[in-house]
């Protein structure tokens, strides 16, 4: 049976797909993470877990060496440093067992055009770069947003909510630009069950696409308003105000502000904003792994905002 690292898998979309694969079972499933690891976690997600040393090469080659591992799913954050990402890559490279990798990407491919504004995109332009220089078969997903950020924890999922544009808590919403163009949100746990899919093709294409409901920001909200029977208080933040690097603030943002400064957090939102009205998120694949694997249902949004709110 073969042996899937999945490297982050204690928390979030990591998580999800741990729960996934060991549900499957038709793989072994080894959780890598920067902690040690308890023998309470490990009976909790159902497969062995190992701590590691993502700054160390040569001890990553030995893990997946060791335990005969021969995909590596990856679901770490880049968002401080790239370099965890990039020794993983070299390990997986190095190991005579690993042959697969799926790297943290996720989410949307990067244009140049994007990059020019959002630099911090760059660092998934040089994971990409680092993968083809290798021998590994590899795939990256690309799913759009994920959905769990609004519908937690009402429904399902690792994730904690996140106000952006709609601030479900508060009845409130700050649409960035017109609000008309298509965004796709995918679930994590239909990420992971795709994830799964994907996992037993023979062959991977260098892209995959997930898209688990595609709708607009204005059509979100009239979902969520609808599933709370109130109207919201909305505003528009129009691109040039986006471009600037600033957004409207939204009430749950003021809890978010010790651990991610607001100049920071809203300079961030903007660029997704931005991104949000020039279509970035509106994925447009000549190819699905929804059309591969038509017996997957993810599900939609409006369904899940019920379904968090408790309202049928």
């Amino acid at each position: 049976m073969p042996t899937i690292a999945v490297v982050g898998g204690t928390g979030k979309l990591g998580r999800a797909i741990v729960d996934a694969l060991v549900q499957d079972g038709n793989n072994e499933v080894l959780v890598v993470s920067r902690q040690k690891p308890s023998p309470e976690k490990a009976d909790e997600l159902g497969a062995r877990v190992v701590s590691a040393d993502y700054g160390n090469v040569d001890s990553l080659t030995s893990l997946f060496e060791s335990n005969k591992v021969d995909t590596v799913i990856s679901t770490v954050s880049g968002t401080a440093s790239i370099e965890p990402e990039l020794n993983l890559i070299k390990a997986a490279d190095k190991s005579v067992a690993t042959k697969r990798y799926i790297p943290s990407i996720w989410g949307v491919n990067y244009t140049a055009e994007v990059i020019a504004y959002f630099p911090l995109a760059q660092t998934k332009r040089d994971i990409l770069n680092a993968l083809e220089s290798t021998t590994l078969e590899h795939t990256t997903v690309y799913n759009g947003y994920y959905l769990d950020y609004w519908v937690a924890p009402g429904a399902k999922s690792y994730f904690d909510p996140m106000a952006l544009v709609i601030d479900v808590a508060n009845n409130m919403a700050a649409i960035p630009g017109s609000g008309n163009v298509p965004v796709v949100f995918t679930y994590s746990f239909d990420i992971a069950r795709f994830v799964v899919s994907l996992v037993a093709l023979p062959k991977w294409a260098k892209e995959s696409y997930i898209i688990g409901d595609k709708i607009t920001w204005n059509e979100f909200l009239g979902f969520v308003e609808e599933a709370k029977g109130v109207q919201f208080k909305v505003v528009k933040d129009s691109i040039d105000k986006l471009k600037a690097g600033q957004i409207t603030e939204l009430p749950s943002h003021e809890y978010m502000y010790p651990f991610f400064p607001k100049p920071a957090l809203q300079g961030l939102f903007a660029t997704f904003g931005r991104m949000f009205e020039e279509g970035v998120f509106d994925l447009k694949p000549a190819n699905t792994l929804n059309d591969e694997f038509p017996g997957i249902k993810p599900r939609k949004v409006r369904e899940l905002i019920f379904e968090a709110l408790h309202k049928s």
